[in-house]
């Protein structure tokens, strides 16, 4: 992936309008300080949650960004008030960018509308990717090592070989039917025909499948 055209934030007029976004993590938290910095820095209108930045669900927000023209910018007190994580800032912003609107952040002294604030965006959207695959190289060497040692991967079987054994014996009780042995090992009835296969077909009538 070129991070250069996919993620980095192209030249934005700054033209537009400044709308800023605040948010705190609890109800008890005051927005003031938020506000008046946000208004002081030129902001025509400012939308605020009282919200956990781990909230998925910030209303806000999500009518901050449906505000937003091509030419604007959005403007934050900080970048965690913005984002839950790297990978979400760069995700937001870069949607701005596809919108034609800018992003600045007051603390950072990050402004996208710039040549500048462009490359920090840039390094940010290489840093998050290298990040990415250092986790997926970290897991793919654990589950190698797990392999050759042996240990087994996945979801751990319904049913061991020990009560494989043991719901084929009890099968071949004149009485016994899938449905009660199934009952007894503390599984479904589709799991016993999956482990004992030889139960299909003819062979399903005269175990009993009740």
């Amino acid at each position: 992936m070129n991070l250069a055209t996919a993620t980095e934030p192209a030249a934005i007029s700054s033209m537009g309008s400044l709308v800023g976004y605040g948010r705190v993590s609890t109800r008890d938290q005051i927005l003031d300080r938020q506000t008046a910095a946000l208004t002081d820095a030129g902001c025509i209108r400012v939308f605020a949650d009282k919200l956990s930045g781990k909230n998925t669900d910030r209303p806000e927000l999500a009518a901050c960004l449906d505000y937003l023209r091509a030419g604007d910018t959005l403007v934050v007190l900080s970048l965690d008030r913005l984002a839950r994580s790297l990978q979400d800032l760069i995700t937001i912003v870069a949607d701005l960018r596809r919108r034609e609107i800018g992003f600045r952040s007051l603390h950072e002294a990050l402004d996208t509308t710039t040549p500048g604030g462009r490359l920090v965006f840039h390094v940010f959207a290489a840093l998050a990717e290298f990040i990415r695959e250092l986790i997926v190289e970290g897991t793919h060497e654990g589950l190698a090592a797990a392999r050759a040692r042996g240990q087994r991967l996945g979801r751990p079987p319904a049913l061991t070989p020990e009560q494989v054994t043991h719901a084929r014996h009890m099968l071949t009780a004149p009485d016994a039917t899938v449905s009660s042995v199934a009952k007894l090992l503390g599984v479904s009835r589709s799991t016993i025909y999956k482990y004992v296969p030889e139960l299909t077909g003819a062979d399903v009538t005269a175990a009993g499948t009740r």
